[in-house]
């Protein structure tokens, strides 16, 4: 059996994700901040069968949080086979360069770009055992700054300066990363769901989160063959899914 752990997978895309996961026979992990919040997800997918899940208590933005989670799964297996970095925040409004301050910068930062290396870092040595391990940043195309550059582009006037520009370092380091692991069976990859109608978006989304949870774990589950170190977006790309950084 191989095991999962996903972040932020109290609700929305994230627990679409756990579920998804689960429904493919991985024992999934259910990262949530709040772990009654956690418990009640994984009570929901028992019900509906799905026995292979887990309630982990996981802030991403706390250390302590983050390295109690790596112990508590570490005494339960030696092994990790799929991270998916999928918690994060958009950090309110006003969002433009002149107006949003230090402390919104901050915290989104805190979530958005060090929760992932946080994680990522607690839990590699997890993944570096298994013999195909995976991780997946989970992105938004408003952090291509080629396509925000591009006046055609569909979202281009719906600029956020700060949590577009915490994407976009979210998808740095993931091109790093996948650089250092490159002569490794790591596939490491950013996927955005798409613009999905959740309470993270005030429910003024398009897709669902069934959608957003099949693109996300299609890359939780490429194969030795697949692509590493790319961005992909299928919402803005339905041919190939890969957009531009």
């Amino acid at each position: 059996m191989k095991f999962a752990l996903v972040t932020g997978a109290n609700k929305s895309i994230g627990f679409e994700v756990a579920q998804q996961l689960a429904q493919e026979g991985i024992y999934v992990y259910l990262g949530s901040r709040n772990l009654e919040n956690g418990a009640e997800a994984v009570a929901n997918l028992k019900a509906k069968g799905l026995n292979n899940v887990e309630a982990l208590q996981l802030d991403i933005t706390n250390d302590e949080s983050v390295n109690n989670a790596r112990k508590e799964i570490g005494r339960k297996t030696n092994v990790l086979d799929i991270l998916i970095n999928n918690a994060g925040i958009y950090g309110g409004h006003p969002q433009t360069a002149l107006e949003s301050t230090i402390e919104q910068f901050k915290a989104v930062y805190d979530a958005n770009v060090y929760g992932a290396v946080r994680v990522t870092q607690a839990f590699i040595d997890l993944l570096k055992k298994s013999p195909a391990p995976r991780i997946v940043n989970v992105s938004s195309s408003q952090g291509s700054i080629t396509l925000h550059s591009d006046p055609t582009y569909k979202y281009y006037d719906y600029k956020g300066v700060v949590y577009l520009s915490s994407k976009s370092a979210l998808n740095m380091y993931t091109v790093v990363l996948a650089f250092e692991l490159k002569n490794t069976p790591f596939k490491v990859n950013a996927v955005c769901p798409g613009f999905t109608k959740t309470d993270f978006n005030g429910n003024r989304g398009t897709g669902t989160v069934e959608d957003a949870g099949k693109r996300i774990v299609k890359y939780a589950l490429i194969g030795d063959d697949g692509p590493t170190g790319k961005f992909f977006s299928e919402e803005n790309n339905p041919a190939t899914g890969e957009i531009p950084w």
